[in-house]
């Protein structure tokens, strides 16, 4: 059985060397006059994008003039001018070849004097009609299900919120340690996505990994009657490390871009839907300990070790990967 979870654990997170697989696709159709439009085109490196994956217009536009093209660490981003000779209303837009994609592509829509629109396609829905007046809470809505997905698939966080849960294993930590966290990276990922402060991108994604492996660490050394610091004030490590947890969030966040005209609800549903997932993660840890201490209490203890292990190894390669390359 403790074989099987090691198993598990390596297999559900090295399908990747890469820890943060939020890298979703950005669309963004922009207003300039009465017929001129700007495209942007930003396609993550990862995710099964292929060069047919490219932007699908609304009826009556077409692009116009040069293609200006840049390369970043994480994506290719394209920007050319597009004409519409007629309203984009009821319109579709999206990007072609998305069925064998593994990543979303968010599409933001602002036409001159109108509220922006926020949609999500993806390989079951490559395509969206551009509405004449959008849903109140598009925008929120749309945010709030990316920030859920950053937290369950942005396996770096997802094992450090894990890893946190194994250490303490008591509820009232638990809940203390996670609020602690929960704060810390809300202070840094809204700071950071206005503009007050900022750390470069490298440095904190490998911090963010050797966060992890100090908690793997902490749970192996664990000695029943000697607490160490992390069980002493888990509130205050939590904290700290939260702290660079929400550089991290923001990082992505600037990764996917905000809405110029609805930052404050975007930023506050992403932080929700961060929470709403963080949520689940401790209540699925907890329950399943609980279920292993309910049918076989004694194997608990080596199960605990072996997930250590396992996200220990994981998240060391990821901090050598963020290391050196």
């Amino acid at each position: 059985m403790i074989r099987c979870v090691a198993m598990l654990l390596l297999a559900l997170f090295a399908t990747s060397a890469q820890a943060d697989q939020l890298r979703p696709g950005y669309l963004e159709f922009t207003q300039q006059n009465a017929t001129d439009w700007r495209l942007v085109w930003k396609a993550p490196l990862v995710g099964g994008l292929t060069p047919a994956s490219q932007p699908i217009l609304p009826a009556g536009c077409a692009q116009s003039g040069a293609t200006q093209r840049q390369m970043t660490a994480f994506a290719m981003s394209s920007t050319s001018t597009v004409q519409c000779n007629r309203p984009v209303d009821g319109g579709r837009i999206g990007i072609s070849s998305l069925d064998a994609a593994q990543t979303d592509i968010l599409v933001r829509v602002a036409p001159l004097g109108r509220p922006v629109q926020a949609l999500r396609l993806t390989a079951a829905e490559p395509t969206a009609i551009i509405a004449e007046t959008p849903e109140r809470w598009q925008v929120a809505k749309t945010y709030f299900v990316i920030g859920i997905e950053h937290i369950v698939f942005g396996y770096d966080h997802l094992l450090f919120v894990v890893a946190l849960v194994l250490l303490l294993q008591r509820t009232r930590a638990v809940v203390w340690a996670v609020t602690a966290f929960t704060i810390a990276h809300s202070i840094t990922l809204v700071g950071t996505t206005l503009g007050f402060v900022g750390l470069p991108s490298r440095p904190v994604e490998a911090v963010i990994a050797l966060s992890i492996v100090f908690l793997a660490v902490e749970i192996v050394k664990k000695t029943p009657g000697m607490l160490r610091l992390s069980e002493r004030i888990p509130w205050a490590v939590a904290f700290a490390f939260g702290l660079l947890h929400g550089f991290g969030f923001a990082g992505a966040l600037a990764e996917i871009g905000l809405p110029e005209t609805d930052v404050p609800a975007a930023l506050l549903a992403f932080n929700l839907g961060v929470e709403a997932g963080q949520l689940a993660i401790v209540a699925t840890t907890i329950a399943a300990i609980a279920l292993i201490q309910k049918v076989r209490a004694n194997a608990l203890p080596q199960l605990v070790r072996v997930a250590s292990y396992a996200i220990g190894i994981l998240a060391s390669s990821w901090l050598i990967e963020r290391l050196i390359i």
